[in-house]
Formats: structure tokens, C-alpha cells, sequence
């Protein structure tokens, strides 16, 4: 379970480092030995140490110096050198936005109003003159600053809470885990989950937390230093996933109904949200890298020609980065969708890091995003299904959007979800880049290994990239690694078995020549040993074979025959999809989905609800059917294991119940 504490408890292991960044050697000489002697003299719980850092050297120091989490910028004597303060200041941010930023200036740079100047305010956190005396007060001042952005006010609160050892008359039922302690049947799961699983487990009635649905306090307070650590406008927190994340914007921006151009490998939610909400979808087709079987971004020539040929579009969705790490050039693709007055999501659920390290950036919301969606347990520290919306719609109606996010919202939250996100939010603004550092060197090295077997290779950018996209300045996140297994003699799903039988390793995805796994925040050096030593161990005993499947390459887009939501709530029948193959093809060509159906791998639906099914279709998901490795389809309806589709009733069809969904 993360650690709940608040720094301002001290560790040990703490050391805050607050770089002085001036080229006048005798002020920062003095300053920053009366601050370090201050701080010697003062409770000092972060163990803050001042450091004299010149100006030509302070780039190389951001990007080396994991413990630095403060800049005191000196604007010197004149009003030039203070707009190379504000370019410097700039600067530093694109490096390491999350840390604090002091400006040393004299009292000539106030404005006519004998305030600062509005350009001043809106890059540093506070403002120092050059003739300062009081080093006491700038020491506090500082730290007053680190205190906040480490400050985690919901986790705390819950801790206190927790230890006050209130007697429980409300839910839920086990009440701190008394119904399960002593109890001679389940008393073994008590102890298995931990005392605090059970405790941090509240109601609502505890009004001392905050309310989720309706926040005024901690839960607040926790929102508003979110959005600040990730560049948003306003931040909410969700506990049922990027699932409801998704739903919760496409409600917001089409609720009722309207025209969504949308990935047509984008995740599922997003489907869901188009029949939930009566949306016309225009699919843009993903892009299959033949050789590994991987689906990567649309094209930017197929999203502009369909901000083109819609210009009644409300909403374009796009997923950055992908399950596989592509992710996109957002700037021209979101300026494009603004210019004709598209709002835009970015589902990032896989990026919730991306801000936290140069390397990474820039982010969705970097490149003008109106929302973003992140699964915060994804890749960072919080529970799964803890995750983000972030918001920066200039048109945002933040009334009619908590109306929403209730619709989808459980009114019985879990608050350890909540705490997850707090102190996940915490632990990258005060150590992110220094974590992301490390796991970046992690992948260099596994890397490195993978190709010494001489058996496995892992996939670069260049190699993930299909032809199609090669001018589209598409991304790589180095954190999700695809090693191509198809020297070793084995499929993906082969080598997955294993890995895990043999060795203990369970890795993320695979695809017929490819398995994938992920390189996170807990990624260690014992794990990256034992995942080398089980690749060098495969590959010293290689499998002779002339030929590994490949995979199937989805079939064509076809039309839609109307709405999915008129589809999906129609009449329906159910034909069957094996019946001797021919018989069945027969049937069920020319009929229109009710359902959503979805190979895995690779996710992407072959149907939607009020898709018209050709013979390419049938004939691909008997295939998928039919053989030793079959494939799992979700939305397939089985009755006495004869697999079946839902499709809508030829009298609803000519009805003309719905309209159609223009591509």
C-alpha cells in the first residue's frame, strides 16, 4: 500500500537541493551560504541545500540532478537582463515543469502600480529583492513552497481519520474489517488484505473526507494540485477508470447525439459512449504494421480529410499514446480540429508519466487539447481503475460536467483509489523525473540485452512505424518495449506461456511474433536481471520451423446502415456464425450488427452496432473460430456453444428506424 505520510514528517533519505542560478559569483556566494546556514539553524524537514548553479550550466544541471526541486533565477540589475530571467524561466519549465521558480529582481522592475509585472507573475512562484537581509523569511518562503506541492491533503486526511479509531456505525458492512477478524471462516482473507485495506474502506458519511461528487475540501484541494502537476485547467478524479473517463467527455460534448470522428482502434469505452449517446461516428482506420500484427495511429492525411468533409463535427478522439507506445504529432492535428471548431479528447491513458520527463513531452494538453483522459494507474502509482480527467476547454460548463460525471460516478467511492491518486500525484511532482530517469537508463539496457541473444531483437521506432505514417513525425514512449520473438521458432503466445511456466515473468501483450511488457515507476534491476537471464535461457535453444502464422489483417470498414444506438436497441435476431460456413455466410451477409464484436488480439472491432456485415467479415471471424489457436471474440453471443450474432430484424431495417452514419 503507498505511503500515506506527508514528507513534512522527515526522512531520513530526504535532500532537496535549491539551485541559486545567477552569473554574479559574489551574490550567489552569499546567498547561498546564509541560506544553507539558516537552514542548518532551522527545522528543516526536506533537507534543503542551496547551491550556486551558473546561468550557461543550469540546463545540464536540470537534466542531471534528480534531488533539485527549486530555482531562485537573479534578474540582476536591468530591465534586458530581466527578460533573459523570463526566457530562462521558460526554459526551465519545458526541462522540469514541476518545480518551483523564485525570481530575484530589484524593486525598479515593479509596474506602475507597484506590483509586478504580469509576465513576472505568471512564470515565478514568488519574488525576492536583490538587497534581501531577511534570509529567514526567504528560507521559509521556500519551503512554504516544496511543502505545498509535496503535501498530499486527502491521504492525510484519511490517515488521521484512520488512526483516530472512530467506532464505525454506518457502511460498509465489515466495518473496519470487524465482520472478518475473528472470524474462523474468512479471518484468513482479513489478515491476507491487511488491516488498512479495511479501515481506509469508508462511507460517505464521513464527511470529514469530502465528496467525490460534490468536493469542497480535501478532495479539492487534492484536484487542484493535480491539475497543476499536470498542466490542466481543472483536474477530476475518477475510481472506475478511463472507462468512465471517456463516457463522462463524450457526454459532455455530445450528449444526446451529434458527429464523433473517432479512431476505429480506440478503446472500447469510447464505442460504448457513441450508442450510450446516440453519436454519429466517422471511423478513421488504423494502420497495421504488417510484419508484427500491430495496429498504430491513423494517418494525419485521413484525420484531416475527415475534419474536412465534417465540419459539423462536435468531438474527434484519438488515443496517444497507443498499447504499443505510438503515439502522435498532436499540435497540427489539435490546431486543425480547432480551427474548424472541433473540440478534441486525447485518450492518454497509457501517458499519464509523459509530463514528468523532457524526453516525453510535450503532452496532450501541451499541445492544446480540450480534455484528456489519463489511467493514472496505468503506468504511475495509484490502485487500478484510479484515474484523471483533465480539462482546458476554453467553453467548459463545469455545473452541466459534474452532472455528468454523477450519471456515471458510484455514490459509494473507494476512498483508497482516491488517496492512490493523491499520493501518485505527489511522488512525480517531488521525484518523477528522477524515477522516469532511472527507467529510461532500465530500457537502454534491456534493450541492449535483448539484441545480444542474437535471437530476440527489440523494436524500435523505426521498426513499429508502418510505411504509411513515416512523414507523420509519429513517437515512440521507450517505456513499452515489443521484442520480435520470430527467431526463436515460437509464436508470441508461446513464448508468453514460458515465460511465465519457466521463469516466473508475466509480461504484458503479445501478438503472433511479438511480446510486449512495460517498464514502470516499480520496474527494479532484480526484475530487469531475471527478464534478461529468461530471454539468454530462450534463446540458447531456438525452434526450427518454416513458417509462424501471421495475423490476419482485419477486414475492410463497411457501412453503416444507421445509428449504432438504433442498432444496438432494435429488434434483433440471432443467426448463427459457424452452421456449415457456406449456410451461414449466406444468412448473415447484408444484415445489419447490433453488437460491438472484438477479436483479441488485437482489440480493434471487426463490427459495430449498425455495421452492415460483408462476406470478408464472416469469413474472417470463422476463421478466428476455426482451429488449434483460436482466437477470443467478445460480443459473440454462444448458445449450446455455437457461436451466434446478434443482428437486427429485417422489419426494423426497412422501417428506416434511425438514420445513416456518414464516413
Amino acid at each position: 500500500m503507498p505511503d500515506l505520510g506527508n514528507l513534512s514528517d522527515g526522512h531520513p533519505q530526504l535532500e532537496c537541493r535549491v539551485a541559486l542560478v545567477s552569473n554574479d559569483r559574489d551574490l550567489s556566494s552569499s546567498w547561498v551560504n546564509a541560506l544553507n546556514a539558516t537552514a542548518a539553524q532551522h527545522e528543516n524537514p526536506f533537507g534543503l541545500r542551496f547551491e550556486a548553479v551558473a546561468t550557461a550550466a543550469l540546463e545540464k544541471h536540470l537534466c542531471s540532478e534528480d534531488r533539485l526541486q527549486a530555482l531562485i533565477i537573479d534578474a540582476g540589475c536591468s530591465p534586458d537582463e530581466l527578460k533573459d530571467a523570463e526566457l530562462l524561466a521558460d526554459r526551465m519549465h519545458e526541462l522540469r515543469a514541476q518545480l518551483n521558480v523564485f525570481l530575484v529582481a530589484q524593486d525598479s522592475f515593479l509596474d506602475g502600480h507597484g506590483g509586478a509585472p504580469a509576465s513576472v507573475r505568471q512564470r515565478f512562484d514568488e519574488l525576492f529583492d536583490r538587497r534581501e537581509g531577511n534570509f529567514n523569511h526567504m528560507f521559509r518562503l521556500v519551503q512554504a513552497f516544496i511543502a505545498r506541492r509535496a503535501s498530499t491533503p486527502f491521504a492525510d486526511t484519511l490517515k488521521e481519520y484512520v488512526f483516530s479509531a472512530r467506532d464505525a456505525w454506518h457502511t460498509p458492512g465489515h466495518s473496519g474489517g470487524d465482520s472478518l477478524r475473528n472470524s474462523p471462516w474468512v479471518g484468513d482473507f482479513y489478515r491476507f488484505m491487511g488491516e488498512h485495506v479495511f479501515n481506509t474502506d469508508l462511507s460517505v458519511s464521513v464527511q470529514v473526507l469530502d465528496s467525490l461528487l460534490e468536493p469542497h475540501s480535501v478532495i479539492q484541494e487534492a484536484q487542484d494540485l493535480a491539475a497543476q502537476a499536470f498542466g490542466a485547467e481543472q483536474t477530476f478524479f475518477l475510481t472506475n477508470g478511463t472507462s468512465t473517463a471517456n463516457k463522462v467527455v463524450i457526454q459532455q460534448i455530445l450528449g444526446g447525439g451529434g458527429k464523433i470522428i473517432v479512431d476505429q482502434a480506440c478503446h472500447k469505452s469510447v464505442h460504448h459512449a457513441v450508442v450510450m449517446n446516440r453519436c454519429e461516428p466517422v471511423y478513421l482506420k488504423s494502420t497495421l504494421h504488417p510484419q508484427f500484427g500491430i495496429y498504430g495511429p491513423v494517418s494525419r492525411a485521413d484525420i484531416e480529410l475527415a475534419l474536412d468533409e465534417h465540419p459539423d463535427a462536435g468531438l474527434l478522439v484519438i488515443t496517444s499514446c497507443t498499447y504499443d507506445g505510438l503515439r502522435y504529432d498532436l499540435k497540427p492535428i489539435i490546431e486543425s480540429a480547432h480551427e474548424r471548431g472541433v473540440k478534441v479528447l486525447i485518450d492518454e491513458a497509457w501517458y499519464a508519466h509523459g509530463y514528468f520527463h523532457t524526453q516525453l513531452r510535450p503532452t496532450a494538453l501541451e499541445c492544446g487539447a480540450d480534455y484528456v483522459t489519463q489511467s493514472t494507474h496505468k503506468m504511475l502509482s495509484a490502485f487500478s481503475q484510479a484515474s484523471m480527467i483533465h480539462v482546458q476547454d476554453p467553453d467548459f460548463d463545469e455545473y452541466r460536467f459534474r452532472e455528468n460525471l454523477n450519471m456515471y460516478a458510484s455514490t459509494s467511492p473507494q476512498y483508497m483509489m482516491i488517496a492512490s491518486l493523491d499520493v501518485a500525484r505527489k511522488q512525480m511532482v517531488m521525484e518523477g523525473f528522477g524515477r522516469l530517469r532511472h527507467c529510461l537508463q532500465m530500457v537502454e539496457t534491456l534493450r541492449r540485452e535483448v539484441d545480444a541473444t542474437g535471437v530476440f531483437r527489440a523494436l524500435t521506432r523505426e521498426d513499429l512505424i508502418p510505411p504509411a505514417l513515416e512523414n507523420d513525425n509519429i513517437r515512440l514512449d521507450p517505456t513499452k518495449v515489443t521484442i520480435d520473438v520470430s527467431g526463436s521458432g515460437y509464436s508470441g503466445k508461446e513464448i508468453q506461456v514460458k515465460l511465465f511456466d519457466q521463469y516466473g515473468i508475466q509480461v504484458e501483450k503479445t501478438t503472433y511474433n511479438t511480446v510486449s511488457v512495460l517498464v514502470t515507476l516499480g520496474s527494479t534491476e532484480s526484475k530487469l536481471l531475471r527478464l534478461v537471464h529468461a530471454l539468454k535461457q530462450l534463446a540458447r535453444n531456438p525452434r526450427r520451423r518454416s513458417h509462424i502464422s501471421a495475423s490476419r489483417r482485419l477486414p475492410e470498414l463497411t457501412r453503416l446502415t444507421c445509428l449504432p444506438a438504433d442498432a444496438y436497441f432494435a429488434d434483433t435476431e440471432e443467426l448463427p456464425l459457424m452452421d456449415n460456413g457456406v449456410a451461414a455466410e449466406k444468412k448473415l451477409v447484408g444484415r445489419t450488427c447490433a453488437d460491438e464484436i472484438v477479436p483479441y488480439p488485437p482489440g480493434i472491432p471487426v463490427l459495430v452496432p449498425g455495421q452492415e456485415i460483408s462476406t470478408q467479415i464472416v469469413q474472417f471471424l470463422q476463421q478466428l473460430l476455426q482451429g488449434q489457436n483460436a482466437t477470443e471474440i467478445h460480443g459473440l453471443i454462444f448458445r449450446s456453444d455455437e457461436p451466434m450474432l446478434r443482428v437486427v430484424c429485417q422489419s426494423e431495417k426497412s422501417s428506416g428506424k434511425g438514420g445513416k452514419a456518414e464516413r
